[in-house]
């Protein structure tokens, strides 16, 4: 395991860019830590406006930190449509109860709340396994040097990359394939080949620059549109539009498009993403409210490591 530690706080301020016409100015800064086994440097994407906004004290990104935290080997009973924790236990624990038992159990925690029948209780493992950032840390200022050079807000890169197969480069079960989890058909639109003998989806390089051109010329114009078309205004570096354009990237403007248009919002902000975590439609399920909720917890979780170790 590698292990890092504040040998070195430097802040360097991103270039400020023109994009799209606009006097758009990243405020974000670039942290560079020192590694502590060698003189390594990597670069990280400051979390921003996390918990000043205090997005940090919402249940679902709280949720998804103890997740990222936990083994395989243990579980957390939660409620579906807002991740509140009822219980952490272990797996073999929870193994042991009879379908009958645990029909009983969620049934008892829903009396206890007032919830109705039909309303979800979860039983989510702990997901440890998965989430190897300690692996990531060294691509994630690959990412946001390639990102840079493109003209892309590096938060993107980093969020991406700690959320998508961590360190690994694991295929989806809906084909997304390579650092940045990208899809045959989007890869080939970006110009990568994929094809029977090469998938350029697993060089890092390449399938970083397809990502960037992806949000710069696809999800971050298309999050303006949808948002105009509701009269909601914006700032393309609040973190809540980061957040939105995240959603695109994962599932795609028309679902994004549709579940807007069931919550037909009345202005943006942290409300509208919420909502976004508790509304359904099209495509649109549980993997795509999940989204942004695992971007929040994996920047919380990686500020926890580099400030604690």
């Amino acid at each position: 395991m590698i292990k890092y530690f504040l040998a070195i706080v430097t802040f360097l301020p991103f270039i400020s860019i023109s994009q799209d016409m606009d006097n758009y100015h990243w405020e974000d800064e670039l942290l560079s830590i020192c590694s502590f086994s060698d003189t390594s440097e990597f670069c990280f994407v400051n979390p921003g406006r996390i918990q000043s906004e205090k997005w940090n004290e919402l249940a679902q990104p709280k949720f998804w930190q103890k997740i990222m935290r936990l083994s395989p080997d243990s579980c957390v009973i939660n409620i579906g449509a807002t991740r509140e924790i009822i219980a952490v236990m272990s797996l073999a624990d929870w193994d042991k109860k009879s379908e009958d038992e645990k029909d009983i159990y969620r049934d008892s925690i829903r009396a206890e709340r007032g919830m109705a029948a039909e309303e979800k209780v979860f039983m989510t493992t702990g997901k440890n396994d998965f989430y190897h950032f300690n692996a990531v840390i060294p691509s994630i200022s690959k990412g946001i040097e390639v990102f840079n050079q493109n003209g892309v807000d590096p938060w993107y890169a980093q969020a991406i990359l700690m959320i998508e197969s961590p360190g690994k480069l694991a295929k989806s079960n809906v084909g997304a394939y390579g650092p940045f989890q990208l899809m045959k058909a989007v890869a080939i639109k970006q110009g990568l080949t994929v094809n029977g003998a090469i998938d350029e989806r697993k060089d890092f390089e390449k399938s970083a620059w397809a990502a960037g051109k992806l949000i710069k010329n696809i999800c971050i114009p298309e999050a303006k549109r949808i948002l105009n078309g509701h009269n909601l205004s914006y700032n393309e570096n609040d973190l809540w539009f980061r957040l939105f354009v995240l959603h695109i990237y994962h599932a795609g403007s028309g679902n994004v498009s549709q579940v807007v248009n069931a919550i037909q919002p009345t202005q943006g902000g942290q409300d509208l993403i919420t909502q976004m975590w508790q509304t359904k439609a099209g495509r649109f399920g549980n993997a795509s409210q999940n989204y942004s909720q695992l971007a929040l917890a994996s920047f919380l979780v990686l500020n926890e490591m580099l400030i604690t170790l």
